[in-house]
């Protein structure tokens, strides 16, 4: 009896010293905005939605570039793209609703929803707050999924269309990050909520770079930050519960505007096969594969997959990359 009582107290200890080591409280906006959201980081509400957002780049331009990240990710995905872009081409970025300094959805919009219909009507909603009638747009991943949403729904303002390595279709992943895999289980997703170890997250951001290498302490620290932001976590489990059933290809097959397609050969979250399908049902789309990127190629290596970007946009003639045109 007194070997099995000192085994309780043993297996107590060992247990408030994860919770120690493991506890992230929730960050308020306000202790994140000096280090993530210097300018020109800017604020606004949109229907009673809080916005973190970016517009660079020359306001006269009377198409801008709409940028959109995509799960567990923010503005700042896009720094790469948006410092090469912005002195030819107005680009805009924001936080989504449930992700980076945004948070979940307030306001006029209905909690706890994070379909990708919903994102694409609050895109469209912050758009006509900036008083931009006519876009190009583009995004990674969900954010993928959300402007080609966008585009169907209103054909009539979208110049042209870029998808880097988006959803849209039923897949199967190769690997799934860790921090998602924790997400989706019953009863673990709730105690992620308040226990988020930063190894989790930086496993996770290596899982979808093609090379793990590229990920510095900066770029984790980021990613563990903006999922700290007060409610973000309990957003991203329920975004996770509702993507399998949030699932609307037939629409994919509707887009008739100029669209490139990007996508990381090394991607084991969304296979490259989805950048196929995409590119079979959007007639006149131009692929591009990026043989050493993975997930995020735009921030894996911003250069790289910003050259057919320019080309695509007529910014610059058509120039030379490390990507296989398919």
């Amino acid at each position: 009896m007194q070997a099995l009582v000192r085994a309780f107290g043993i297996l107590l200890m060992l247990t408030a010293l994860v919770v120690t080591l493991t506890h992230a409280p929730d960050r308020t906006v306000d202790s994140l905005v000096t280090r993530w959201a210097p300018p020109p980081s800017d604020f606004m509400y949109v229907k009673g939605q809080f916005v973190h957002f970016r517009d660079e780049g020359p306001k006269t331009d009377p198409t801008p570039l709409v940028l959109i990240h995509g799960t567990a990710a923010s503005l700042h995905t896009w720094q790469g793209w948006a410092g090469d872009l912005h002195a030819r081409k107005r680009v805009i970025t924001f936080d989504l609703p449930g992700f980076g300094l945004t948070g979940p959805f307030t306001g006029e919009y209905p909690r706890d929803d994070y379909r990708a219909d919903n994102l694409a009507r609050f895109t469209l909603d912050f758009l006509d707050a900036l008083h931009v009638q006519r876009f190009s747009i583009g995004g990674n991943s969900l954010g993928g999924e959300v402007a080609w949403r966008v585009a169907a729904m209103v054909p009539a303002r979208v110049v042209s269309l870029i998808l880097v390595d988006a959803t849209g279709y039923a897949f199967v992943p190769e690997h799934i990050p860790l921090g998602f895999q924790v997400a989706r289980i019953p009863v673990i997703n709730r105690v992620s909520e308040f226990l988020t170890p930063r190894s989790v997250v930086e496993d996770s951001v290596r899982d979808v770079y093609g090379d793990p290498s590229r990920v510095t302490g900066a770029l984790v620290d980021r990613y563990f930050e903006m999922l700290t932001r007060e409610g973000n976590r309990r957003a991203l489990n329920l975004r996770l519960r509702q993507m399998a059933t949030d699932l609307a290809p037939e629409r994919i097959r509707t887009l008739g505007l100029p669209t490139l397609i990007l996508w990381g050969a090394q991607d084991r979250l969304v296979p490259p096969a989805n950048a196929q399908r995409f590119h079979a049902d959007i007639a006149g789309s131009q692929l591009v594969v990026f043989p050493g990127l993975g997930h995020v190629p735009q921030e894996e290596d911003a250069q790289a997959s910003v050259a057919p970007v320019r080309a695509f946009l007529g910014l610059d003639a058509p120039v030379a990359t490390s990507a296989a045109a398919r």
